[in-house]
Formats: C-alpha cells, structure tokens, sequence
C-alpha cells in the first residue's frame, strides 16, 4: 500500500512536532511504502536537517511555509517547490481568470466574516451558509491555482485587501469584524496568503498526491489541507491524526507578533471553518486522546468517525527502572520536561516550601532544558532567583554552609546520563502544569512504575486512570497536599506505581499504536472507490458503487495489475483471471528459482 504521509513541521526535520510517532509508524510498518510529502516552519528548522529516513520511504517533497516564495530562491529552495511558482502569477492573469479569482476570494471571506458571528461547528442555518461559502471559495482557489500555476501574488494583491475590506463592512458583520482598520485588513491577508500556500504547491499530479492510496495527515490544519486536495481532485482517502489540539493555538495565542482582535478573530474562524471542512471530508480521525476528540466534536467531527489510538512510546527504554527498586530515595521529588511559562514551575516551587515545612528531608530534582522559543531561559532564571528566594541555604549553625533542597540540573551529566536514570532518581513524579496536551513525561513515568501527583489539564486524567493523584492546576496548596500524603505512605506510593506501569504498558506502548493504525489503513484502502480515468472527472458521491481499484488478492500475488479493475468486473473474476496470469503465487516459489510465469517474490506494495 503506498501511503501519503502528511506533515507540518515535523517529520522528517530533526526539530519539530510528531517526528518520534512519524519514524516509528514508517519503521513499524514495513509492509506498506511511504511517500513523504512535509511543509516546514522556519528557517532554522531547515538548517537543522532530517533524520535519518528508512528505505521504505519512496519520495520526499518538502515545501516551506516561513518564507514568501520569492526569498525561497535565496535561501536555498527546498524539494517540492517549483520554481514557476515562486515569481506568483497573479499579474498574468487574463480577464476570465480575475473574476474567477475575485468570485472565490468574495466567497471564502464573507464566509469566515459571516462566521465570526455564528461560530464553526454551532450549526444552524447562518452557520452553514458561512461553511458553504468558505468551502466554495477554498475548492475554487484550489482549482484555480492547481490550473494556473499559483496564488502567492494575486493573494497579496490590492483587490484581495478591498475584498476583505468589503466583507469587513458589510451589514450583519459582528462588532468586532467591524470595526477592523486598513492595519488589520492587511495583517490578515497576509494571514491568510500564509495559510493557503498550500493551494499553490505541485503536489496534485498524478505522480504526486495522485499516486498514493491513502492520504494519511500528521496533524491537522495546513498539514492536512493538501490531504483534502487530494481527496478533491483524485478521490484519494483521508485519515486525520491529532494528538494536539491547534485549533486551540489560533483560539489563544497570536502568532509571531501582537495583533488586534479584528485579526484574530478572523484567524482563528478562518482555521476553525478549515478544520469542520477537513473533519467533514476525511474518511477516519484518529484524535490521540479525548481532550483533542472534544474539540473535534466540537468543531463538526462525526462520532461515526472518531477513534481515540493514544500516541505509542517505547517501554523498553524504562523497563529496568520500572522493574527495579526505588534508588533516588522516597523523599525526593522529581519534575522532568522543557521548562517554560506553561509548566508553571512558580507554583510547583511554592508548593514544595510546603512539603519541605511538612517534611523537611524532602528534596526536589528539576531536569530540563529552557524551551528558546517560549522565553525559556529568562523563565529559568526567574524560577533558579525564586528557588533561592524560597530556600536559602539551609545550615545547623552561623558558620556552616548548607545545600538547597531545589536542584536544576539537565540530562546527559556524569549523575544522570539519560532519562530513564531521572526518573530512576526519585520516589514521586510531578507535573505542575497549566496547559498541556498529551502529557508524554507522565506516561514515561508510569513505564518507570513511579507514583504521579498531577494538575488537571489536557488529558492528564485521560493518562493517569486512577493509578495517580490529580489537583486542580494553579493551586500550590492542593499540590502540597498530595505530595505530602505520598511521601507519608510508601505503601500507597508502592501499589500506585506498579498499577501506572501496569496501566501504561496496557495502553501507551509503541505495539498497541501500530497495530491499530495496521488495521486502519487496511480498512479505508479495502473501501475507497476505483480511481477516476481522468483526473479531471469530477467524483460523483451519489452515482453508482464502483470495483475497488486493487482488490487485496492482487497485492497478495505479487505485483499489482497495470490499472484499476474495469467497471462490471467483480473481484472474483479479476482474481481467478490475475491467477491464470501468474499461475504460481509468489509465496509457493521455492528456494530453487522461479517458476515460469511467476510473478517475483518481493516487498513490493501490501
């Protein structure tokens, strides 16, 4: 099976989101052939390189989204990224082509201002004439640029800002939309220019996107957006993963620099109505934990189609730890992961002046690295100024010199030369965070058999399962609190731990992720349509049940036929004819050479 595998800033760049699941799904599944299709964030995460890519990767083609594609030239364009795109067509369009452009363009705005209002996902009669708009002006551009080589200029272009200006002013826009100024309507464009860059790559060709049998994207969002081309122009199946939520993101943060509400409200409904659409149309999404299925159910996602597979973590690595006895001493503490704002070490450190008043031979051992995109190192100074604030150094008289009970410390020193010897150096995990997603550092603690104190957020209770003790975020007191039980009861500390590794080593492993998504692939490719003749035949969804394209006996002799299954010929005819063809299946050759006639045994695409 050749499957698309779509990425955003992750695989197969050495720095990035999913780039671990990635290469373990590729390595895992060593039956089906990869095509890598990856857009890039930043310049740096080009510099940085790839990873070392398996053989079961067919083909790469990278794009970047960072860069206006007219400094792609300068910097070093990387694979996938034609050079007749760069220059932007949108001067040479002819008079058809404008109103063509200016049509679409019209749609998709009024469609995300009209949307502000009702909401993507709300439901209503408002809300789905704003989709239907927003989706007929997305598929127009797309085929539009897929027809005339690119967008990037016609995007950036005067009449895009009055168009947006337009729909901005118009009678039932919400009080925030209208109020937006000529700042606003050009930071927007160039928003909006960003994320639909996508449209203009030259992935949908036959030899591209066209030649895959399943579109399988990394994330959603721009990840995702060339997987619903792809669907659009040759009928190619989608299945979406999310073990975030980036709709979140758009919700909650600005991008790179401050902008006004008027901007972010556009934004964020602009991406909101581009997941409902990708939710819509994808064949299967695979959320990562049922923090992220709520906000796709939120955002339109069928239940139908929803299927919670938790993102797999090798337990090999913390299988000595987890089987061994407690050697960093029942009063230490331990916190792992990249310290900035969201993990909210204030509030950990004031919960441990607690425990250290309660108990005073507790210890806490912080490993981590400051995160450099998130202010992490004024973070870390702030907190190191604050752990001596909290604890002076502590002495049995005037002139003795005592130790801190917080240390800082990262990963790979002479005392703690890998992960799994940090979670090996203390009796209690914690993780004190505000905001967090699928809390990885948890659930590498559970396979270490460590008893966990945890605050509610994300899918922290989701992970824990009642093998843990869980407070409300924010709270040092609360924090404090269940340190402090634990570290009175070894007992209860003891049967927490072996239930978390019991309970991670059931659900979180790297096994139980690739054997379901083996069985997913299989799943959509046995149920997805022949192709069309012609790219340029539009799918009828009503029209009548089509052949499979490449029934699984095919794939199971050997080489796969020459094309799809003619229309009125059943699989069975199609096997026994395949069958007469081969006339010794691939599996029975012997030792000695092939038969006459047999197709060669070989990898080839399952």
């Amino acid at each position: 099976m050749r499957i698309g595998l779509l990425t955003d800033g992750g695989y197969p760049y050495a720095t990035g989101e999913s780039r671990l699941w990635c290469d373990r799904l590729v390595r895992g599944l060593p039956r089906h052939q990869f095509d890598l299709f990856a857009l890039s964030r930043s310049a740096d995460q080009e510099r940085q390189g790839w990873v070392r890519l398996p053989d079961r990767i067919g083909r790469v083609r990278t794009a970047p989204l960072w860069a206006y594609p007219e400094d792609a030239r300068h910097t070093g364009r990387p694979r996938g990224l034609p050079g007749r795109l760069a220059t932007g067509l949108g001067r040479s369009y002819g008079r058809r082509d404008r109103r063509r452009f200016t049509a679409h363009v019209t749609a998709l705005v009024s469609g995300v201002c009209a949307g502000t209002e009702t909401g993507p996902g709300s439901g209503g009669a408002d809300a789905g004439a704003a989709a239907g708009r927003f989706t007929g002006g997305l598929y127009g551009l797309a085929e539009l640029a897929r027809e005339r080589g690119g967008l990037y200029d016609a995007l950036r272009s005067e009449a895009t800002v009055r168009i947006v200006e337009t729909a901005c002013r118009a009678p039932g826009t919400g009080r925030t939309v209208h109020g937006a100024t000529v700042p606003d309507y050009l930071a927007f464009v160039a928003g909006l220019e960003r994320a639909l860059r996508p449209l203009s790559l030259d992935w949908y060709d036959g030899d591209g996107l066209g030649a895959v049998d399943l579109c399988h994207a990394a994330s959603g969002g721009a990840a995702a957006l060339p997987g619903l081309l792809a669907k659009r122009f040759f009928g190619v199946p989608l299945l979406v993963t999310e073990h975030g939520v980036p709709l979140r993101s758009h919700y909650l943060a600005a991008p790179e620099a401050p902008l006004g509400a008027p901007v972010r409200a556009l934004l964020a409904n602009f991406h909101g109505l581009l997941a409902s659409e990708i939710y819509r149309q994808a064949a299967l999404i695979t959320p990562g934990n049922t923090h992220v299925r709520r906000w796709q159910e939120r955002f339109g996602a069928d239940r139908a189609k929803l299927r919670t597979v938790y993102p797999g973590m090798e337990a090999e690595r913390f299988g000595s730890v987890g089987e061994g006895e407690d050697g960093g001493g029942p009063g230490t503490l331990v916190w792992i992961g990249r310290i900035e704002p969201a993990k909210d070490l204030t509030a950990l450190l004031h919960a441990f002046a607690e425990v250290h008043r309660a108990e005073p031979d507790a210890r806490l051992r912080i490993f981590g690295a400051p995160d450099q995109g998130r202010d992490g190192d004024s973070y870390l100074a702030h907190c190191r100024a604050l752990a001596a604030q909290l604890f002076p150094d502590e002495a049995t008289d005037a002139h003795a010199v005592g130790d801190n009970p917080v240390t800082f410390e990262e990963i790979g020193g002479p005392e703690v030369p890998d992960l799994a010897e940090a979670y090996a150096s203390g009796g209690i995990v914690v993780l004190s965070s505000v905001v967090e997603g699928f809390p990885i550092s948890l659930v590498e603690a559970m396979f270490c058999g460590r008893a966990t104190v945890s605050t509610d957020v994300g899918a922290v209770v989701e992970v824990v399962g009642g093998t843990g003790l869980v407070v409300p975020p924010r709270n040092p007191r609360a924090l404090a609190d269940a340190c402090v039980a634990l570290l009175r009861d070894p007992e209860r500390r003891a049967r927490l731990g072996a239930a978390a590794r019991a309970r991670a080593l059931e659900l979180f492993t790297v096994e139980q992720n690739l054997a379901a998504y083996r069985g997913i692939y299989q799943d959509l490719v046995g149920h997805a349509p022949t192709r069309r003749a012609t790219p340029a035949e539009p799918l009828d969804p009503d029209g009548p049940p089509r052949p499979f394209a490449t029934p699984p006996e095919a794939h199971v002799l050997g080489a796969p036929p020459p094309g799809p299954v003619a229309a009125g010929v059943s699989a069975d005819a199609f096997s026994r004819a395949h069958v007469r063809a081969s006339r010794v299946p691939s599996w029975a050759v012997g030792a000695e050479g092939v038969c006459a006639g047999a197709h060669g045994a070989g990898d080839g695409d399952a």
